[in-house]
């Protein structure tokens, strides 16, 4: 962040003002973060289009919903790859046609990758509830 910051302030005298600021700064940090991870060799796989659908899990009534901590934690538990993907595809608002170019990856690439991250960020969900609630019940038994 502090170096997306740094180079910001470096090409303020760039800045024409034909997108908002905001636009302008938010593009920068991206281009920044992507660079970083360029440097670490972070590799998005190149898979065919033949996968299965997922459907979305039903929640049962009476459970606990997932909090926004617990879906951000999880969030930084993904591997690299899958975390950028679903950063800019769910918070970020591009699309799969914008994260291709963006990576520099396949349309399809970008697809699966997402289709991979969202499952696991599911999975990991899951785990990280059943541990809680075991820990729960051992609290509770003492």
């Amino acid at each position: 962040m502090q170096e997306s910051f740094l180079t910001a302030f470096q090409k303020l005298k760039n800045y024409s003002g034909e997108v908002s600021f905001g636009a302008w700064l938010k593009r920068i940090v991206i281009n920044r973060s992507l660079d970083t991870l360029r440097k670490r060799k972070v590799l998005f796989e190149e898979l065919s289009t033949d996968l299965p659908v997922m459907s979305e899990p039903e929640h049962e009534s009476g459970e606990n919903p997932v909090t926004m901590q617990d879906v951000k934690s999880a969030i930084q538990s993904l591997p690299d790859g899958y975390r950028t993907i679903l950063t800019l595809i769910l918070m970020e608002g591009y699309n799969h046609e914008e994260v291709s170019k963006i990576l520099r990856i396949k349309n399809v690439t970008s697809r699966t990758q997402y289709s991979r991250a969202r499952q696991r960020l599911r999975e990991l969900l899951v785990e990280n509830r059943t541990k809680q609630i075991k820990e729960d019940i051992y609290g509770y038994l003492g």
